[in-house]
């Protein structure tokens, strides 16, 4: 295993770094907190796992917390990301970022939005720092297609807006590009994060056009969407252009609307840089999102059983792309 090396924090204290033995480095936590959700999305890969979907006891606020504290305190990794399923359907969601607020610098959640209106003040006091919304279309027709649901495209449009007026940003907007579906709405989209920023009076949301993932269902093969044409396009357009150092992932701006696009499969830079660690609904590490065959069952809140198991899942971690 790589040694671990010593990393510095914001109050200078000395902690030991999460490296896997290619030398990357751990720097935030992304926790399934459930595999339920309100929609049933024609491309969702259940945050890459591929196990059979079956009624397992999701994982408790306290492991949630207790591994946050514990990545925090001995290795400094002090960034969450929250996503399901669809998290808003936990109703220990707030009890959740409450109990791990006191040693995180950025939480945030990725929703479908459905949701997001009724309970976003209720998130903001728990202590959320901002939100990704899925958005695939803004039309009915299309949404509903994508989405196998009927009559919620308002309430994830009001979500987003209750968002914006309460601070839960800068908010990313995720929309699966899908060919022959939504993936002529670029235009109509950004017409929409322009109006966005109007009502938040600043750069408040961001859209993230994304590539579809079809290993994980191949016969969405036929969606997959023309990604070269969209960044021509973009260029030609963009007044400034922007190089992300992860994944290398391209930003942008054109006429007050920022665009970054991403690129998560078939990505070695995308591997090389990784620096997330995943913790499945049902409470194990997940080394890779690509892969279910090396995870790691957490079975404890006690410390050395947690630290024990974030060192194994390091043992376990390699670029699926290299």
């Amino acid at each position: 295993m790589a040694p671990q090396e010593p990393q510095e924090t914001a109050t200078g204290a000395q902690h030991e770094r999460l490296l896997d033995t290619y030398g990357r480095a751990i720097r935030s936590l992304r926790f399934a907190l459930t595999d339920r959700c309100p929609l049933n999305c024609i491309y969702c890969h259940r945050e890459g796992d591929s196990r059979p979907k079956q009624e397992w006891e999701e994982i408790s606020p306290e492991l949630v917390i207790a591994i946050a504290r514990v990545a925090s305190e001995h290795f400094g990794i002090r960034k969450i990301k929250i996503t399901g399923g669809e998290p808003l359907v936990r109703r220990d969601l707030a009890e959740i970022i409450r109990g791990m607020r006191p040693f995180e610098k950025d939480i945030s959640i990725t929703t479908n939005g459905v949701l997001l209106e009724e309970y976003a003040a209720e998130l903001v006091d728990a202590g959320l720092d901002r939100v990704n919304v899925s958005l695939d279309s803004l039309r009915d027709d299309r949404y509903e297609f994508i989405t196998r649901t009927k009559h919620n495209l308002p309430r994830v449009i009001a979500g987003i807006h209750r968002a914006i007026d309460l601070g839960l940003t800068p908010i990313k907007l995720n929309m699966v590009l899908l060919k022959g579906i939504n993936d002529n709405e670029i235009t109509d989209m950004m017409r929409f994060v322009r109006a966005c920023n109007e009502r938040g009076k600043g750069n408040v949301v961001i859209l993230q056009p994304i590539e579809l993932i079809p290993s994980f269902n191949p016969p969405l093969e036929r969606y997959k969407a023309d990604f070269r044409t969209l960044e021509d396009e973009l260029k030609s357009k963009a007044a400034t252009i922007k190089t992300r150092r992860m994944q290398r992932r391209k930003k942008y701006f054109i006429d007050g609307v920022e665009v970054e696009v991403v690129h998560p499969i078939d990505n070695t830079e995308f591997c090389a840089n990784c620096s997330r660690l995943r913790v499945t609904s049902d409470g194990k590490l997940k080394p890779c999102l690509l892969r279910d065959d090396n995870l790691v069952p957490v079975e404890s809140t006690d410390e050395q059983h947690i630290l024990d198991r974030l060192r194994l899942a390091m043992r376990y971690r390699e670029p699926y792309f290299r």
